[in-house]
């Protein structure tokens, strides 16, 4: 008892030291006003992030991933049963915009019964990337799921394995995000190398582009195409710093920066400067590495749009894909206006480029891809019916390799490894095993994505069309998902060329049947 009787005396001295502290300081009135006490104010604040996820927060209160999504996100990933029970929680017949898919009674694509149907389904592009304007290193993409960039630097190394490896094993692309190309992203998987606005891993000493380190680069990597970064959602219009003490020596060799200084990465590119130089440099990277060049961006004034597609149909020159991000943010740290105001959240946003797109019969050219909260299966179904060929996944593929929805991605105190270059947090993330639940969720994603197609009676997510989704406007009403943002009858689906390729594709996948053969007397 002899160290409990010298502990007493002690906490009481260090209790006393802090009282006096909080009464002399003038930083914080709480505190002055009620010493030691009041700290207990800042304890609860500090942790209320922790306590409304686990304790206070409802099913589907949570932001921006509720905790039913991110339950279904695990279990995917973990191949645990990922059904639910006793009907939806939602209140679907009370939430304005709450989308409906409507399955068909009798359809040309017939679910199959066997109750693995569809887990290891190929769910190839409907259309060819990069087919349109004759690319040398034109390809359909295997998967219409595929993995959203997120820079090795934002993300620890281990976490950029994980999603490689997982890449590989699901038959998928990666982004590479705009911070180059690191050893982490040669696990195997295929790769769309994303240019910035700072050219990492192709500029040269003086930090402009490289042409001749760009093809010395996707001539020894598995790079199937090449995304010019205009803006993302989490920070329309905005650069980047990565401060001096977090530039490691791999940071600073993969994206050409010397290390230990703060890299910046400015707001606008330096080799084009309207939408005419952005075609022309467009059509140079197309002609010197023979890859699909395509752009991606958020969407806000809307007389780039227009312009870029009065010149593509009039010049001949072009993308070859587009990548809509939508404003809900993602995994990019932004002022809080930025992620909350600035630019257009993803279904408006994509649904006006389209239409410029269309108005200008260029839709059937071009490959739309999707990003904002599009890895999940309803979301993602809206995305396809609206014109989307590809949907990409960001956060929902953190959350797969171990993301708890912390929000501490700016901080370097990823407590499970994924956002950190903390060496000690990121080596709690065992790329290995986190590999496979990557896999596993990008295989279910698919999997859901081709049950629903299947019950709105086609063989492809990218055939539903319009006219399969309605919108909620209230407890009696609804939009027929067209009506809703202007779109003519056709609009949405590929060509019917594509169209017919890819059901005759489909077809080997999706075996026709029910559970028992028909009877003697059956008609029809």
């Amino acid at each position: 008892m002899t160290w409990a009787r010298r502990a007493v005396p002690a906490v009481a001295a260090a209790v006393a030291a802090l009282a006096a502290r909080d009464l002399i300081q003038r930083d914080h009135a709480l505190l002055r006003n009620y010493p030691v006490l009041g700290r207990a104010r800042y304890l609860l604040e500090t942790i209320g992030p922790e306590l409304r996820q686990y304790i206070v927060a409802g099913n589907n209160e949570e932001r921006p991933f509720t905790r039913d999504q991110r339950r279904w996100v695990y279990a995917s990933a973990k191949q645990e049963n990922n059904y639910f029970g006793f009907g939806t929680d939602n209140d679907i017949e009370y939430t304005p915009g709450y989308p409906i898919i409507k399955h068909r009674t009798f359809g040309r694509a017939v679910p199959p019964s066997s109750p693995t149907a569809g887990h290891d389904v190929r769910l190839p592009s409907a259309k060819v990337l990069g087919a349109a304007r004759g690319r040398a290193r034109a390809f359909r993409p295997e998967s219409v799921v595929n993995i959203s960039g997120m820079s090795f630097g934002s993300l620890s190394g281990n976490a950029i394995t994980a999603l490689n490896k997982g890449a590989a094993l699901a038959g998928c692309l990666q982004n590479t995000g705009e911070g180059g190309l690191s050893p982490y992203h040669r696990n195997g998987g295929e790769l769309v190398f994303q240019l910035g606005t700072a050219y990492f891993g192709c500029r040269d000493e003086h930090g402009r582009f490289s042409l001749d380190r760009l093809k010395d680069l996707v001539a020894g990597a598995p790079v199937r195409a090449l995304e010019i970064k205009l803006s993302q959602g989490a920070k329309p219009s905005l650069g980047g710093l990565l401060p001096g003490a977090k530039v490691s020596a791999e940071i600073a060799a993969t994206r050409g920066i010397p290390a230990g200084q703060d890299c910046v990465s400015p707001s606008r590119h330096a080799e084009f400067s309207d939408c005419d130089s952005l075609l022309d440099w467009v059509e140079l990277l197309a002609a010197e590495t023979g890859l699909p060049v395509g752009i991606k961006s958020a969407v806000g004034d809307l007389s780039f749009w227009q312009e870029l597609a009065t010149l593509m149909r009039d010049t001949g020159r072009g993308v070859d894909f587009v990548t809509i991000d939508g404003g809900e943010g993602g995994t990019g740290a932004a002022p809080l206006i930025f992620t909350d105001s600035v630019s257009l959240p993803f279904q408006q946003g994509f649904s006006r480029v389209y239409k410029i797109f269309a108005e200008h019969d260029l839709h059937e050219k071009v490959v739309f891809v999707g990003g904002g909260k599009l890895g999940l299966p309803d979301n993602a179904i809206v995305a396809f019916a609206l014109g989307c060929d590809l949907v990409n996944v960001g956060r929902e593929a953190m959350l797969a390799i171990g993301c708890v929805q912390a929000q501490k991605c700016h901080t370097d105190t990823c407590p499970t490894g994924v956002a950190t270059q903390n060496a000690w947090l990121a080596r709690g993330l065992d790329p290995a095993s986190k590999s496979v639940r990557a896999a596993n969720y990008l295989r279910t994603l698919r999997r859901d994505l081709t049950k629903v197609a299947e019950a709105c009676g086609v063989e492809h997510p990218g055939l539903i069309g319009t006219d399969a989704v309605e919108i909620l406007d209230g407890r009696t009403g609804s939009t027929p998902l067209h009506q809703v943002y202007g779109y003519r009858p056709e609009w949405g689906l590929p060509s019917p060329a594509d169209q017919a390729e890819i059901i005759r594709l489909m077809a080997p996948e999706a075996p026709q049947g029910g559970s028992a053969p028909p009877s003697a007397t059956a008609v029809g």
